[in-house]
């Protein structure tokens, strides 16, 4: 029991590292900066006023989420 938790944290960690190297990557050499926007992301803004809708972060998010939770499910069934 404790075996499985301790390969899911360190997965866990494995994958917060990464994600940290992304955003640092994109944020050194992409020039964006505060996330930037994805593709699909759609941006409105008049005056003082903004509204975003993001697909493209929502779709990423969704993706990156789905395959993190089936390999935590994957470790714990092993």
């Amino acid at each position: 029991m404790l075996g499985s938790l301790g390969k899911a944290l360190m997965l866990f960690g494995v994958v917060l590292v990464l994600l940290g190297v992304l955003l640092w990557a994109s944020e050194r050499f992409l020039g964006t900066r505060e996330g930037g926007l994805l593709p699909g992301d759609l941006v409105w803004r008049k005056g003082n006023f903004t509204v975003g809708v993001f697909l493209g972060t929502s779709i990423a998010l969704s993706i990156l989420l789905t395959l993190v939770l089936w390999v935590i499910g994957w470790l714990s069934r092993r």
